[in-house]
């Protein structure tokens, strides 16, 4: 059976400028929507991700790709927490997905961050090249084994800066724009703070979390409305 429903559409980790970021679409008090409308509405949107806020007091939420549902990621929790904020009017502290442990947030300096348990987030293949052209001549998807990893290589290693692309056929997703939980892996990977420039101009701040097997993520969010679009029902 299908509805009608606002969809609050945000871009995360967005330039400066506010141009580029991820989009995501967040629908409030959706804890009547199942599974399989949260991951039929990523792909009719055309998302790497959708959110259902379950209870908005609460911050409690739901992760859908056009494939599945996620316990944790990135910039579906940095949106929320930067949308539940707004609406709010004031700042938000908590969000607790459905299947992960409670994630907290905060602003810093112009961008909303996240912190979360590295081991929540979907694993992925990281794969260093040699320079920056490489990672930019990638073709999509860069072949078939390649079901959900990121291509990175340095552009300024001293500084923590790198170039980054990643793909996630697995996820239904054939590149994704800018992939929070990825940057997770890199920073406790690496174990250092990192400015990853993904997409086609999406900035993503990652740093190690200081607990253990825990990583933060932040970036900027811009709003792009509200869009009224039918929820569930048959594909």
């Amino acid at each position: 059976m299908s509805e009608m429903a606002d969809v609050h559409v945000v871009r995360v980790f967005t330039d400066e400028q506010g141009l580029f970021g991820n989009d995501l679409g967040v629908v409030l008090d959706a804890a009547r929507l199942d599974a399989a409308a949260g991951c039929k509405l990523a792909s009719d949107l055309r998302f790497s991700e959708v959110v259902f806020v379950d209870d908005v007091d609460k911050a409690a939420l739901r992760i859908f790709t056009p494939a599945a549902e996620l316990p944790l990621a990135g910039h579906p929790l940095v949106g929320t927490a930067w949308l539940l904020s707004r609406l709010a009017g004031r700042p938000l502290s908590t969000l607790r997905p459905a299947k992960a442990a409670e994630v907290a947030t905060w602003a810093e300096d112009g961008r909303t961050w996240i912190r979360g348990r590295v081991a929540d987030t979907p694993e992925w293949g990281l794969v260093q090249l040699p320079d920056e052209a490489a990672v930019e001549t990638l073709p999509v998807p860069p072949g078939p084994e390649y079901r959900r990893h990121q291509f990175w290589a340095w552009t300024d290693e001293p500084n923590g800066v790198m170039r980054a692309r990643v793909f996630a056929a697995e996820s239904g997703v054939d590149e994704d724009e800018a992939t929070g939980s990825a940057a997770m892996r890199q920073a406790a990977a690496l174990g250092r703070p990192l400015l990853i420039r993904q997409g086609w101009g999406s900035e993503i701040w990652a740093r190690p979390a200081q607990t253990a097997g825990w990583a933060e993520i932040g970036g900027r969010v811009a709003g792009d409305g509200v869009r009224t679009v039918t929820v569930g029902g048959a594909e």
